[in-house]
């Protein structure tokens, strides 16, 4: 672990003033010399230590007042504040009364122990847990090497990799909860480098190999996620969130589907399907959907739409296993709300 300065914020401007004094685009290359906020720090810890990043300033900005705060309005939807923990969401009684899917979500997440430090930014702005990015062994795309190892026919162990998007690098992002939040089409506000505020949707916020191979999200060196928001559901609106894991224990998703759809009575007028550990992103099922738009849901529809959603599915080597899991999860997750 390299040697850095701590800084405590005291704002979200001071917060943005530290950290652009010493920014670098190379932040995420170990000879990279620059700041990093942390307020879990679950992420930015690992990072340090496995040699990903080496930062000349951490800055903290975990006591920032106000990116704490948690509302819910009727009109206006859900605001989740950067640092609101994955804890606070799961046992508010606003999300679980109008976001089960968001709330079934972050309940999967981690431990107990991790919900209770991990914030809903931190979460999303994590980086992928591909075991050969995490190892200083090997010079992966994403770190600046020439090649994929997950993607080698003879070596790469892939079991836990992308189906969808696979192109080039194969990695998936960590965030089961970004699954939920894309379902729902939150929008994530940010400020940039030069305090100016920007709201993008969800989908936009991360970005494929395919995009950027050197970035995961939209976020530039110093620029600091401040408020999750989410829309309210329309009257009708149903949701459900299921999680496939190797261990009933924690353990990272295998497959993870988050559907929310207006419903008349078990006729889908509106639906959103969005699936998790499949590519390298956060993805919606969009043929799925359209293929469930006025249609009642039942065993032959809900089997009908996983089918459309893996059509396009490129299993690896050790992932095929991959797709009739989806296909389940699919169809378990819409079967729920019908």
């Amino acid at each position: 672990m390299n040697k850095f300065s701590w800084y405590e914020a005291k704002s979200v401007e001071d917060a943005i003033e530290q950290a652009n004094s010493t920014v670098s685009e190379e932040i995420y290359t170990p000879t990279g010399k620059a700041s990093i906020y942390k307020s879990g720090g679950i992420d930015v810890w690992d990072m340090v230590k496995e040699g990903l990043i080496a930062p000349q300033m951490i800055v903290n900005v975990r006591n920032i007042k106000g990116l704490d705060k948690m509302s819910f309005d009727p009109d206006s939807g859900l605001s989740i504040g950067a640092n609101v923990t994955l804890t606070e969401i799961e046992q508010s009684p606003e999300v679980s009364e109008h976001y089960t899917a968001l709330q079934q979500a972050v309940a999967h997440a981690a431990t107990p122990q991790l919900r209770n430090m991990s914030t809903l930014a931190g979460n999303l702005a994590q980086r992928t847990r591909c075991w050969y990015f995490r190892s200083a062994d090997h010079p992966c795309m994403r770190k600046g090497g020439d090649r994929c190892y997950a993607r080698s026919q003879q070596t790469g162990q892939n079991e836990n990799h992308a189906i969808l998007d696979n192109g080039s690098c194969v990695s998936l992002h960590a965030s089961s909860v970004a699954t939920a939040l894309l379902a729902y089409e939150a929008s994530i506000v940010y400020l940039d480098a030069k305090g100016e505020s920007h709201e993008v949707p969800i989908e936009d916020f991360f970005v494929s190999p395919s995009q950027d191979i050197w970035r995961e999200n939209i976020l530039s060196p110093g620029d600091l996620i401040t408020e999750i928001k989410v829309p309210t559901p329309s009257s009708g609106t149903r949701s459900h969130y299921v999680k496939q894991v190797a261990r009933e224990s924690y353990d990272w998703s295998l497959a993870d589907v988050a559907v929310v759809a207006k419903m008349n009575g078990n006729k889908c007028e509106k639906i959103t399907i969005a699936l998790g550990a499949a590519a390298p992103t956060p993805v919606r099922a969009y043929r799925a959907e359209e293929a469930l738009i006025n249609q009642v849901i039942n065993k032959e529809s809900a089997k009908l739409a996983g089918e459309t959603a893996m059509a396009s599915a490129r299993p690896l080597t050790m992932n095929g296993y991959k797709v009739p899991l989806f296909l389940t999860t699919i169809s378990q997750a819409l079967l729920e709300i019908a």
